[in-house]
């Protein structure tokens, strides 16, 4: 007769421990999951264009009887996004118009009629799941990349574009998405990338640091995961990498003061010691009141103006409990001045014209 050995006390316990060690990690995995999940949600929803009536947004129409524009349309993978082209037929060259996290093709339209006056033609787009394009949600920082990759594809595919030279402006999500496709294969002749996070990494870890703190970092591993099933491989895309060994001219454009992508940590500007390659530049602006995220793009009259809107909706939400009337609201931006609350930085905005006019020589 064999007769088994009982498992000791010492065994059983740890076979215990194991599984309660195990439990708790499967536990911590899956509720990691789940809040990345709803965080990405959250984040990372539709953005829809915000009421013409109740904002000092310009829309196109604004522009629409001196700079007569194109509506055009192309497909991001399963989503058809909405253009918008306004050629000339002598321009320099065509700069493509990447909006920021938010927004739309209408935040920059300031900035696109600089460009035009300049005698350059622009396609401008709303990206995923932004104001008039397709999509439940915007999904993520990658899906800028894969915006653009498209809208890239569109330009080429049109008789009337293919022979221009492209160059691309992108400020913060959109600043990411202009040197992160440079790790793609298209022909283009000059990045400004302005205020934009080194990956979608940097910037996730970043953001959520100031929200839950230290604890953000053990949550790196399952982050790169979901964006990997959503995104592939453009999720793990950094700026570094690209800049590091492009041959496009290219500029980096940051404020000092930029509490939104962080200069001295997931800005692409925090990486220069890291990139010694002479086709890219690096520009911190500094001036103070002008130094910030989105105020760097306007002029210091636009940001005063703007300010003392802010100071003067502030006034009306207290009156009114916080819950300003629609009427009241409307009859408050049918005065404003849109011109003035969007005018554009013109030092910042001449440098980057002679920048791409540098890069089509």
């Amino acid at each position: 007769m064999i007769h088994r050995r009982k498992p000791t006390r010492k065994k059983s316990l740890a076979r215990i421990a194991s599984g309660v060690v195990l439990t708790v990690i499967l536990l911590f995995a899956g509720l990691s999951f789940l809040g990345i999940r709803m965080i990405y949600s959250e984040q990372f929803g539709r953005f829809e264009r915000p009421d013409p009536a109740t904002t000092s947004q310009m829309h196109h129409s604004d522009l629409a009887s001196l700079y007569p524009h194109e509506l055009v349309s192309f497909y991001s993978g399963k989503n058809r996004l909405r253009g918008y082209l306004y050629h000339n037929p002598s321009s320099l060259g065509l700069i493509v118009v990447v909006h920021g996290l938010g927004g739309g093709a209408d935040s920059y339209l300031a900035q696109i009629q600089y460009f035009l006056d300049q005698g350059w033609s622009i396609l401008a787009y709303d990206a995923t799941g932004s104001y008039e394009s397709e999509g439940n949600g915007v999904g993520g920082f990658p899906q800028g990349i894969m915006d653009l990759d498209a809208a890239l594809q569109f330009a080429s595919s049109r008789a009337d574009l293919r022979d221009l030279p492209i160059l691309l402006f992108g400020h913060s999500w959109g600043g990411y998405a202009v040197a992160n496709i440079l790790h793609l294969n298209h022909d283009i002749a000059g990045v400004v990338s302005i205020a934009a996070p080194n990956s979608s990494m940097d910037i996730i870890l970043e953001q959520g640091s100031q929200m839950l703190g230290p604890v953000m970092y053990t949550q790196r591993p399952f982050v790169w995961i979901y964006e990997r099933i959503l995104f592939g491989k453009t999720a793990s895309l950094a700026a570094v990498d690209a800049l590091g060994t492009t041959t496009v001219p290219t500029l980096i454009i940051h404020g000092s003061a930029d509490n939104v992508v962080s200069p001295q940590g997931s800005g692409i500007i925090s990486r220069q010691g890291q990139i010694a390659n002479p086709n890219v530049q690096f520009l911190l602006l500094d001036e103070d009141g002008r130094n910030g995220h989105n105020n760097i793009l306007r002029s210091m009259e636009s940001i005063e103006y703007v300010n003392q809107l802010n100071s003067e909706l502030r006034e009306l939400a207290d009156q009114y409990d916080g819950e300003i009337p629609y009427e009241v609201k409307r009859e408050f931006f049918r005065r404003v001045d849109k011109r003035l609350a969007n005018d554009v930085n013109r030092e910042l905005m001449d440098r980057i014209h002679q920048f791409f006019l540098d890069c089509i020589q």
